[in-house]
């Protein structure tokens, strides 16, 4: 019969045992190194995945984080070399690169984090600090932050640490310069829209004044032109009208005479008297425009006016 006393020491010594195993054995995830502390020293770092192996109740085990971390910095005023005042707003990652020196310079994340934060700000003023303000906001930024993480990341190797990224998440000026710069440049592009507006109406006037002048070169051209059609037109008319007095002096008069008529018997408030028998009426009073044969009138009227004649003698 087995004694009770052998049965309890089997149950401890098992139980001895595995806690003694359990103690031996570690597991190191996918997203994590470890780093075996011996009595306080520590020891080769462990950075593939699985089970692994350490001495029972004198080695100490620390997880450490292999993957990418962030590190969210406040917000620094960063002076530029043209004297203007920026508000940065920046951010870096990050990652562990060996556990061990990170271990024993700065221990933890956390101390970690507060390191590279004081390191970035000072990356930013030496960088910025040698750049004008508008290639920080427009130019040059891309640049700008490859030199800032080269620096911080040539800062960083002393703590074990990795800066795989810097960016610069705004670059602005602070809010009481904001207004100040705004109107600047409201003022600076009021005076280009009034100079555009300046030689637009200078090209105005220029091509105002072409085209005047192109105006009166025209209607000089035409005005001459008509003179000259209009000289041929009273030509060509005067000579027909000389041809028609050689033909038929009489009819040319009487044409002259009923133009003369129609020009100078308008309705008009021009009033004036003449004689019936005046030139002017001449064909009134004859068709053929020629005065009365005066003989003829003088033999019409002896007959009229001539004493009467004596009796013959009787026989």
């Amino acid at each position: 019969m087995r004694s009770p006393v052998a049965g309890i020491v089997a149950l401890l010594m098992l139980l001895a045992v595995v806690i003694i195993g359990y103690s031996s054995v570690f597991t190191v995830d996918m997203t994590e190194q470890a780093l075996v502390v011996r009595l306080g020293e520590p020891q080769t770092p462990v950075t593939d995945p699985g089970l692994h192996f350490k001495a029972p109740f004198i080695d100490t085990v620390i997880d450490i984080d292999k993957r990418i971390l962030d590190l969210e910095n406040p917000s620094q005023e960063v002076i530029a070399s043209d004297q203007k005042r920026l508000v940065v707003d920046a951010f870096a990652r990050y990652r562990i690169k060996d556990p061990l020196h990170f271990y024993q310079s700065v221990g933890s994340i956390q101390a970690a984090n507060i390191q590279l934060t004081t390191l970035l700000n000072a990356a930013l003023r030496r960088v910025l600090g040698e750049v004008t303000f508008i290639q920080v906001v427009r130019d040059e930024r891309e640049k700008l932050m490859g030199l800032i993480r080269d620096q911080l990341d040539h800062e960083a190797a002393a703590y074990g640490i990795q800066v795989v990224d810097v960016r610069i998440r705004r670059a602005d000026l602070p809010e009481q310069n904001s207004q100040a710069v705004y109107q600047r440049m409201q003022t600076e592009r009021q005076r280009e829209a009034a100079e555009f507006r300046a030689q637009g109406g200078q090209k105005a006037q220029e091509i105002r004044a072409n085209a005047d002048r192109e105006a009166t070169v025209i209607v000089a051209e035409a005005n001459s032109t008509a003179e000259r059609t209009r000289g041929e037109g009273d030509g060509e008319r005067n000579r027909l009208f000389a041809e028609a007095y050689g033909q038929d002096p009489n009819f040319f008069a009487f044409y002259r005479s009923m133009t003369a008529y129609e020009n100078g018997l308008k309705s008009s408030d021009t009033r004036f008297l003449l004689r019936p028998d005046s030139d002017f009426f001449k064909f009134f009073s004859n068709s053929s425009g020629k005065p009365p044969d005066a003989p003829a009138a003088a033999a019409t009227a002896a007959p009229m006016t001539s004493p009467a004649t004596p009796a013959a003698p009787k026989p």
